[in-house]
């Protein structure tokens, strides 16, 4: 149901123009007038020029003034009606009211529900639908998609008369509505929506997860948005400077919020604040108001119908550069890796006043009963049941056939890894719940699972392929990983398959990953001892891979992320869900390039020739990451400290490495230790392959059994060519994150 509504405020629009020809026309009319009717008809016409007057300067006067002074007119009218007085003046009064109510409607609307003749008065764009019971659902259970819903007709926001001094003043507005978020995942949510004001309904250039459908990297923090957006997320982006991963913000051409509070109500009259999850599944209202007089923008939310008395948020800004003239209202959502549902059930928008609350009872039901059901369920016969039970039987018959485990026969020659029972793992991982993933990435989701028997705690890697020989290459590489032993990998205990479900079962490390203590907060930093214990450790992991097992094996994918800390927080090298196996000697293949953003040497986008010299780029990223404590890109820092390997050499250049140093260590640390590790990490970083050294000869400089020679600048570190091949703000690693081959192509 929709109602569109007069709004008096929207008078100053139309009636400057409106005046100009009834002034004309009463030049022409009122000499006639006066010689046919008589004096007294000035009367009316007096009336209607005065009214037209103030309305066309109504900031001179108060708006119940006006609205009295409209009243008083009509009872006129009405007293004049059996006159001749009203000739003139009823045409005229008629056709003005015309067209100031059609052009005031768009200053008003409420959506309760968006069913029926609703349907048309929104425009949609991207995943945006409007589903049969009414609901404006923004955003679906797929990942990386964008929805767009916006109120067709542009809002006039200012007055726009060029005659008065009030030309620029911005108008006051109000809107309130109902909304619902359901993540894919209980507790993990799939970024949250907006609500916008944009100069158009079609954002087409908007990048989805964090930009939330709004804008693009390059056009954050352009003034020329003209973009205002009050976003409610559910994902924490410490890109965009993020408070937590369940609040509200507003976002002024820009995707870092100007400010932002956590989700929370007060409830009635009461000034206790309480908590509000945004992605609990459950309906809340939001109301948005804005106080042009003093320029203060004030948020609420609410789980119920009542309109709090505080707001959670309130901030005093002017409006005025960001909203244009015109401009349309609605809503902006997006998706990431994981996806959420977004709903709006009701909607209401005002200009100069107060939007309408909406009642929450009288909404469309996300679970509305389905009463042709019911009734036909309780008119089934007894016929009717006995043929659905057995049909009911013979679907679990045929449930139970098809998870039977059948083992092929080309299985049964695969040695290595112990093969477990999809049974057991089932059991251990707790039927693979979400309480138990440890992690996600394209490539499968991790799940922490304790084996039955031994109470032995394990990783459980999760993967599908489609294909059967593609799984059969698989499993035939599994058992040859299965077999490496080192004590800084992390082991492949056994595997599993299922149908097209691949498991790979690892040893669980319950200090979990390097990336988790060096970059953003963490709740433990290292120490510089623990630090260079654990670059030894991976260090001596990388040797052993390539040079002292029956095969050369090449990670790809080395990074603090797949450095696991165990009980004794020594580094172990694990996921070699991208290793690239071939014989000592020979020469490899040329492959798609797979990896991570910042770890990727410069001349596999130009060869895709994967090499241990590849690896030892990656590990001399690595190196610099430990002593640094920050990404190999970093978006957020400085022009100049972009790139993590350019900004060191450039310290090395100046003569201040040690400025690169972790802060958070302070001067806790061995500065010929760190120097060392600095001067190893530009040697790996060089560009050219030829100028890295051997893994076996960067354990012996970390080791200080030979001196490592000075590092040479050969082109910045190698950095420039990565960054002209890819945008920082997107990682090989999420493009290859699917890839499910240890070869590394599909």
């Amino acid at each position: 149901m929709c109602s569109v509504q007069r709004e008096d405020a929207k008078f100053e629009i139309i009636l400057p123009y409106v005046s100009y020809w009834t002034v004309l026309l009463y030049n022409f009319g009122l000499q006639f007038a006066l010689n046919e009717f008589g004096a007294f008809s000035f009367c009316p016409i007096f009336l209607i020029l005065l009214y037209i007057f103030a309305c066309h300067y109504s900031f001179i006067f108060q708006y119940e003034v006006r609205n009295i002074c409209v009243r008083v007119f009509g009872l006129l009218c009405l007293v004049m009606a059996k006159t001749r007085t009203l000739v003139l003046a009823l045409p005229v009064c008629v056709l003005t009211l015309l067209l100031v109510t059609d052009i005031a409607k768009s200053q008003e609307f409420f959506f309760n529900g968006f069913g029926g003749a609703s349907a048309t008065k929104i425009a949609l764009n991207g995943g945006a639908v409007i589903e049969h019971k009414g609901l404006l659902r923004l955003t679906n259970n797929t990942e990386r998609v964008i929805g767009h819903a916006f109120y067709p007709t542009p809002i006039q926001f200012k007055n726009n008369n060029k005659s008065s001094s009030t030309d620029t003043k911005l108008f006051s507005f109000s809107t309130a509505f109902a909304f619902a978020i359901i993540p894919q995942y209980p507790k993990l949510g799939g970024h949250g929506f907006a609500f916008t004001i944009s100069r158009s309904t079609s954002l087409a250039d908007a990048y989805p997860s964090q930009y939330l459908g709004l804008l693009n990297p390059k056009e954050v923090g352009n003034f020329s948005n003209h973009l205002f957006a009050v976003e409610f997320d559910t994902v924490q982006d410490f890109e965009f400077e993020d408070i937590n991963d369940n609040h509200v913000g507003v976002n002024l051409n820009n995707m870092v919020s100007n400010k932002s509070v956590e989700a929370a109500f007060f409830p009635e009259d009461s000034a206790n604040k309480q908590n509000l999850s945004l992605k609990s599944g459950k309906v809340i209202q939001a109301w948005v108001d804005y106080d042009s007089s003093n320029n203060q923008l004030e948020v609420r939310l609410s789980p119920t119908s009542s309109k709090p008395t505080y707001p959670i948020l309130k901030y005093e800004v002017d409006l005025s550069p960001i909203l244009q003239d015109s401009m349309y209202v609605g809503f902006s959502s997006s998706t990431g890796l994981l996806a959420s549902i977004h709903y709006i059930f009701g909607w209401s928008f005002k200009i100069n006043g107060e939007a309408k609350t909406l009642s929450l009872h009288n909404l469309p039901s996300l679970s509305a009963p389905n009463k042709t059901q019911n009734h036909l369920i309780l008119g089934l016969s007894l016929s009717f049941i006995l043929t659905l039970a057995t049909v009911s039987l013979a679907c679990y018959l045929f449930r139970r056939m098809k998870n039977t485990e059948v083992i092929e026969a080309w299985e049964r020659d695969v040695v290595g890894p112990h093969r477990f029972p999809y049974k057991e793992l089932h059991k251990a991982t707790k039927c693979f719940k979400d309480k138990n993933l440890l992690g996600f990435g394209g490539s499968g989701r991790v799940y922490k699972g304790v084996l039955p028997k031994t109470h032995m705690e394990i990783a459980v890697k999760r993967i599908s392929h489609e294909s059967k020989q593609r799984m059969q290459e698989f499993v035939s590489e599994v058992s040859t990983i299965g077999r490496l032993r080192h004590r800084n990998l992390v082991h492949l205990l056994g595997w599993c398959r299922k149908q097209n479900d691949l498991l790979l079962v690892y040893d669980f490390m319950r200090n979990g990953s390097l990336d988790r203590y060096l970059f953003d907060q963490p709740r433990k930093i290292l120490t510089w001892e623990e630090r260079f214990k654990i670059i030894k450790g991976v260090g001596l992991g990388l040797v052993y891979l390539h040079e002292e097992w029956e095969q050369t094996v090449i990670h790809r994918d080395v990074k603090a992320g797949n450095v696991l800390l165990d009980n004794d927080m020594n580094g172990r090298l694990g996921d070699f869900g991208l290793a690239k196996l071939y014989e000592h000697g020979a020469n490899p293949s040329t492959t798609r390039v797979v990896g991570t953003m910042g770890y990727l040497a410069p001349e596999l986008t130009r060869t895709g020739k994967p090499t241990t010299s590849s690896d030892v780029y990656a590990f001399g990223a690595l190196l610099l990451e430990v002593v640094c404590g920050r990404r190999p890109i970093d978006v957020k820092a400085l022009p100049e400290e972009l790139v993590l390997v350019d900004w060191v050499w450039e310290r090395w250049r100046m003569g201040a490495p040690l400025a690169v140093v972790d802060s958070r260590l302070g001067s806790a640390f061995d500065e010929v230790e760190v120097l060392l590790v600095i001067k190893v990490g530009l040697l790996c970083s060089a560009e050219i392959p030829e100028k890295r050294p051997s893994m076996r000869q960067v354990v012996r400089y970390l080791e200080r059994e030979v001196a490592p020679p000075p590092p040479v600048v050969d082109g910045g570190g190698g950095c420039y060519g990565e960054l002209h091949s890819y945008s920082p703000w997107s990682s090989v690693g999420d493009d290859v994150a699917s890839s499910l081959s240890l070869s590394g192509g599909r």
